[in-house]
């Protein structure tokens, strides 16, 4: 059995992780004080921090699962953990922007931050898709057996040339 680390991908899902706890806290923290069980009461300040609290959760997801393909097929480099951190860097800077009104700099920020990391990363993704070599020209069946995948048959065999007989 292969065990693979993914240093990037695990550092940033622990980062993401403890992200959404404090993102779920932010909106615990109102509960009690504004009397909210569920939802947001009308109050816009629990609505502006559940809507950063669902948009960092509607993001991540996508953002980890691309990242950890990315460090699969690349092996990780300098590049991918600046994206993995800038990535980051825009959801905090988000969460404090949605507790202002209107279109702030941190809001919108984040937000295009967001947006260019997915988008850059799904365009990388693209590109290492069509740009690397197959990596095998078979499938696995099951152990010791396996099925060509669209590589032609190999040709048949040619029957050895006759030998001769001797001269006597």
């Amino acid at each position: 059995m292969v065990i693979m680390i993914l240093p990037i991908t695990l550092t940033i899902a622990a980062a993401a992780a403890i992200l959404h706890i404090w993102l779920s806290l932010r909106i615990s923290s109102l509960r009690r004080p504004l009397k909210i069980g569920v939802g947001d009461g009308g109050n816009e300040i629990m609505l502006r921090r559940m809507r950063a609290h669902a948009n960092f959760a509607e993001n991540v997801p996508l953002f980890l699962i691309l990242l950890g393909l990315l460090e699969l097929a690349t092996g990780g480099n300098l590049w991918l953990w600046g994206a993995a951190i800038l990535f980051i860097l825009a959801r905090i800077a988000h969460a404090f922007g949605m507790d202002r009104p209107g279109g702030n700099l941190p809001r919108v920020a984040g937000i295009s931050l967001s947006w260019l990391v997915l988008l850059g990363l799904a365009g990388y993704a693209i590109f290492l898709a069509y740009q690397s070599p197959p990596l095998q020209r078979s499938i696995q069946i099951s152990p010791g057996r396996s099925a060509e995948a669209d590589a032609p048959a190999p040709p048949a065999a040619a029957a050895p040339a006759p030998v001769p007989a001797p001269k006597r």
